[in-house]
């Protein structure tokens, strides 16, 4: 058996509370790159992404400064929350994967969290 990093143990461990949490409720999905920051919301029941975003989108990157930052990760939580009311979807379980709840990862929740979804 080939032995799992520290961050393998955590991504495993938080996907296994968010599964326990979730309840039918839909998962918002966070990937944080060196670049670029990512948000999906994912109806794990139904296997289909309802909603996308990232700091990647042509909108986006003519007034960011850049895509790995607090502000671009704001944006990008602003936008979710958009597209997911707009798909009628009001309450999500929070999946950050194996990054800690800080800086970016934290600005894009709380931004998503301003704009009307519901953890």
């Amino acid at each position: 058996m080939a032995h799992q990093t520290s961050l393998e143990r955590r991504r495993a461990r938080v996907r296994r509370a968010v599964k326990a949490a979730a309840n039918g409720r839909p998962r918002l999905s966070v990937h944080r790159s060196s670049q670029h920051i990512y948000a999906q919301i994912i109806d794990d029941v139904a296997g289909v992404t309802l909603a996308a975003a990232s700091s990647l989108e042509k909108s986006l990157r003519e007034s960011l400064k850049t895509g790995a930052d607090v502000e671009a990760a704001k944006s990008v939580g602003k936008l979710i929350a958009e597209r997911a009311k707009e798909k009628g979807v009001d309450k999500v379980v929070f999946d950050r994967g194996r990054y800690i709840y800080h800086g970016r990862v934290k600005a894009l929740a709380e931004s998503a969290r301003e704009g009307g979804l519901d953890f």
